[in-house]
């Protein structure tokens, strides 16, 4: 389907503001690029989003429209919220059926908060007194999910805020705070204690994955600030990935860095998918299930399972990573919500994950019956077409595709039942299909081409 004009310059201009990798520092320049090699093959990972706030479960006074914001959404003072400690018990969590769902459901690495915003650590930290031990749960819910994930073969990977709403040497203050001096505090103090328990976490926790940050939009953060802690995150772990997020230049929910001498391993679009794909820029979508990122038990706009399995392909054709959110309950268990779509993804992930992990982009323009995407290697190119819309013609028309077509198929369980035909004039191809769609909500067939 051509596309129309104002369509095609809103492309060329999104590639030219987002034609910007994340860079490294002149220091850790040298590091070889293989350090992003085991995420680009994973595409599909689980983000965690769990703390205090899971307590209140999104409601406070009333209204019921808040998450792991709700100390400022609500405008709770401190010590309010820090009566939260004495509640939090989680006995239901089970870091062995928490890392089991993420692994069915077809994701290699799981990022959950060890800090949020509010200060709050999942972790035992000889820095601070306002973690996990300081709950009568008293277990160090980190190190049981680096357990689990090492036992299962998952990532584990680590998201840490840079904002900290609780230490008293974090600037500025909220702006409704209007009663907690600001008097002798001072900020490098704070990203002292900060890389502190960042030291903590990457030299306690095993290897890991990724480290996630976020909340560095404020002017106390500076570009400064996050060459030096790209550098010295690195400097703990040289293969650890790291997020835009650690330096400024982060162009809004987009996610990506805008142009300019910034560090960070790859972008970070917030709840959104970008419109084109983005050659030679490593980026990932962040998404909620519903509208929350923390648990809000009055929330129920969830994205159906096909949706989500749509959503995952669609950003795999396009060459970034899904990062897919769960909000535990302040029990340890997962919503339901969430248990049966991630139970879905799974099911799909059984048969055709191989049209996920370690695929590039589409080579083509998008298609208007579904998404496209490859997989290289030596000598031959492997290219799924991911049918979301089975045409009522029985045929897919696709061109522009480079090299000599050598077999085709599909990747259905029932493969034996289905045959793929293939009508090639001029490098213009016609796949021919079965009359019904063996998978509804995205079935896979696959072309190999040799060079």
């Amino acid at each position: 389907m051509k596309k129309p004009a104002h369509l095609l310059l809103f492309t060329f201009l999104l590639t030219a503001l987002f034609s910007c990798q994340p860079k490294k520092s002149e220091e850790t320049a040298q590091d070889p690029e293989d350090h992003m090699e085991w995420w680009r093959e994973a595409r599909f990972g689980m983000f965690i989003h769990w703390g205090l706030y899971a307590i209140p479960a999104g409601e406070w006074n009333g209204t019921t429209n808040h998450a792991e914001w709700i100390r400022t959404t609500a405008k709770i003072p401190l010590e309010e919220y820090d009566q939260f400690l004495d509640e939090f018990n989680p006995v239901k969590f089970d870091a062995d059926a928490w890392v089991k769902m993420a692994k069915d459901a077809g994701m290699k690495y799981i990022v959950i908060t060890s800090k949020h915003h509010d200060g709050f650590g999942l972790f035992d930290s000889e820095t601070s007194d306002y973690d996990v031990m300081a709950t009568p749960f008293k277990r160090d819910i980190l190190k049981e999910l680096s357990e689990a994930c090492k036992k299962a073969g998952i990532k584990l990977c680590f998201y840490h805020s840079i904002m900290d709403w609780h230490h008293p040497d974090y600037l500025p203050r909220r702006e409704w705070e209007q009663n907690r001096s600001v008097e002798g505090a001072e900020f490098p103090r704070y990203v002292d204690y900060m890389k502190a328990q960042l030291k903590e976490l990457i030299t306690n926790y095993g290897e890991l994955g990724v480290l996630w940050f976020d909340g560095e939009w404020e002017d106390t953060w500076t570009h400064a600030d996050g060459v030096e802690l790209y550098d010295y995150v690195r400097s703990l772990q040289p293969n650890i990935i790291i997020n835009n997020r650690v330096d400024k230049g982060r162009q809004g929910m987009a996610g990506l860095t805008k142009e300019g001498d910034f560090v960070g391993d790859f972008g970070t679009p917030e709840q959104e998918i970008p419109a084109i794909g983005l050659p030679g820029v490593d980026w990932e979508s962040c998404m909620t299930m519903n509208d929350h990122w923390g648990y809000n038990s009055h929330d129920d706009n969830w994205k159906s399972s096909e949706d989500l399995i749509r959503k995952l392909v669609d950003i795999a054709s396009k060459g970034g990573n899904f990062l897919l959110n769960i909000g535990p309950k302040a029990d340890g268990t997962f919503p339901q919500e969430s248990i049966e779509r991630l139970a879905d993804i799974g099911d799909w992930m059984d048969v055709y994950s191989e049209s996920v992990y370690g695929t590039q982009a589409s080579p083509i323009a998008e298609v208007e019956w579904g998404r496209i995407t490859q997989k290289k290697t030596e000598n031959s190119t492997r290219i799924y077409l991911h049918v979301f819309d089975w045409p009522e013609s029985g045929q897919l028309e696709l061109e522009g595709l480079k090299g000599r077509l050598t077999k085709a198929g599909m990747l259905t369980n029932d493969f034996d039942k289905f045959r793929v035909d293939v009508d090639e004039k001029n490098q213009r191809y016609v796949v021919n299909l079965p009359d019904v769609a063996p998978n509804t909500i995205d079935e896979v067939l696959w072309l190999d081409f040799r060079e």
